[in-house]
Formats: structure tokens, sequence, C-alpha cells
């Protein structure tokens, strides 16, 4: 069997979790990691903790290791999680010219393609009408009113 992690704070360190738990701009996992470490350093021990939080004891380990090793950094997510954008800013800064400033229209398939041949950017039809919409007004016929121009 391990040996039973624990942690020793100090009043500083016991003071910044605890504000941390609190915080409401922080993501809950971080907060619960914060509140977790205080309560291991009242005494709990892994197990225990696994239960009250409902994770893996696995999980309570490495979140002290990661304190004892990293502090207030470890509790944070790493950067790098989830999809990486294809598209860039200047990327639709050069599709928004295109459809602004071209004496000709293109439809989403159209521009598509456009931005694999110049950019070397591959995002579906779709996905960059997505983009578009929320990016570009969108026309509407100039004699209605704004309201009766809107999809109901």
């Amino acid at each position: 069997m391990p040996a039973p992690l624990r942690v020793i704070l100090t009043v500083e360190e016991s003071e910044m979790l605890r504000e941390l738990r609190l915080a409401t701009t922080v993501p809950q996992r971080t907060r619960d990691r914060a509140h977790l470490l205080r309560l291991n350093a009242q005494g709990w021990n892994t197990p225990e903790l696994a239960d009250m939080f409902e994770i893996h004891p696995h999980t309570v380990r490495t979140t002290i290791k990661r304190w004892k090793d990293r502090g207030l950094s470890g509790l944070f997510e790493a950067l790098g999680r989830g999809a990486k954008p294809r598209c860039t800013k200047e990327d639709m800064a050069c599709v928004e010219g295109w459809v602004k400033d071209d004496p000709r229209t293109y439809n989403s398939s159209q521009l598509a393609r456009k931005l694999k041949e110049e950019r070397r950017v591959d995002l579906s039809s779709t996905r960059l009408r997505e983009l578009l919409q929320k990016k570009l007004p969108l026309e509407t016929d100039a004699s209605k009113s704004p309201k009766e121009a809107r999809p109901a």
C-alpha cells in the first residue's frame, strides 16, 4: 500500500486556496482541487477525498503531486486542450475582403475552395458559412424594415 500523501500548507497558501475555492471566475474543477488540497492538509486521506469528490483515488494523488511539483499553476488545466482552430484571424480577414471587395459573388463552396487554394486552409463550406454569418451582417432587402428582414 502506498504511503499516504499529505500536504502541509502555510497560512498564506491556505488562505490563497480558500480564496481560489470561492472564486466564481475559476473553473469548477480547479476550485475542487483547491478544496481537496485544504482538506488533505487538515488530515483527510486519499480514499476519503475520492469518495467526497466522487473521483478516483488516483486523481486525488495526482492533484497532490501536481501541487507539490508546480504549486498553484499545477491546479489549472494545461494549455492545448481541445481542438485547434483551423482558421486564423488573418484568413478570415482575407475571406471578408473577397466577399466585400471582389466584383463577383461567391457561394460558400467557392469561398472554401479559394481559401484552400490561396491560403492552404481546409474548411468545409458549411463551417465557413457559419463563421461568415457570425462576422458579416446578412444582406437584407432594402425595401423591408429590419424587423421584417430577420427570419422568424
